[in-house]
């Protein structure tokens, strides 16, 4: 059972923070923070295969539900990471509807889809103690899409209508970077776009997603309807507290506010 994705599919509200310190001891402070879901990053974060295992594992016991961004959408690394247990993925830069069909069926037990027939060595399926896991498995299986660039933005309507993307992510610093306004994603221009993007998705019935660190862009994107929305990433989190409170002994400047891309 994927729970993020039932409440997704619920329209219900759910309220995120990106993991990028790759280590399973604050990912699971995170997870007991409250969040509804947390975002592990195997793109820009120092990720492999066994350290979002190793996350996986420490947040299982926890209401927050893991989601994992690989580094790409490459079929082979998708199948390894459903495999150790990731039942959400958030693919980045996907620019087009044929890119998006090929995820679908990345995802995707045959004969619809390519993915690989291991369930015998796989914690997905407990290592096959799950008795019908290849029957419910493509179903529990969420997929979500992170649409960046000019050319995502132009195809947005077809990258909706795939079949099988369950929801779609607006990637706001690397599209802020294409549209000239590189590390100023609140730009008026930039956040016109996102916001009409964000109602062009949830008026086709998909999910939309976004993250943001500002409080008040957070709560108009959920106004706007985006249901799946990080309001933070651990590594700024950390970096501001450390900071501040440096500053409180050694009189230093108060950091500035994160505009860096995620």
């Amino acid at each position: 059972m994927n729970e993020f994705k039932q409440r997704l599919m619920a329209r219900q509200p759910q309220i995120g923070l990106w993991l990028g310190l790759a280590d399973p001891y604050s990912a699971e402070l995170a997870a007991n923070a409250g969040f509804d879901w947390l975002l592990i990053d195997g793109e820009h974060a120092p990720n492999d295969l066994r350290s979002v295992l190793s996350q996986l594992q420490a947040v299982a016991p926890y209401r927050s539900r893991p989601i994992v961004r690989p580094m790409s959408g490459d079929a082979a690394l998708i199948k390894q990471l459903l495999d150790i247990g990731a039942q959400t993925l958030l693919v980045p830069m996907v620019d087009t509807a044929d890119q998006a069909r090929a995820l679908v069926r990345a995802v995707t037990y045959p004969p619809q889809g390519i993915r690989g027939m291991g369930s015998g060595m796989a914690r997905a399926s407990r290592w096959n103690a799950i008795a019908d896991y290849l029957d419910q498995a493509d179903d529990a299986v969420c997929l979500l899409v992170q649409v960046e660039s000019l050319e995502g933005l132009a195809n947005l309507d077809a990258i909706i209508a795939v079949e099988g993307v369950d929801g779609v992510f607006i990637g706001p610093a690397d599209l802020s970077a294409a549209m000239g306004h590189r590390g100023n994603p609140g730009h008026p221009d930039v956040q016109d776009a996102i916001e009409q993007a964000i109602l062009r998705i949830c008026e086709a019935g998909k999910a939309a997603g976004i993250l943001t660190p500002d409080e008040r862009l957070a709560r108009r994107y959920l106004e706007l309807g985006a249901t799946f929305v990080a309001v933070g990433v651990d590594t700024t989190v950390l970096m501001r507290g450390l900071k501040a409170l440096s500053s409180r002994f050694k009189s230093l400047d108060t950091p500035p506010s994160p505009t860096g891309g995620y």
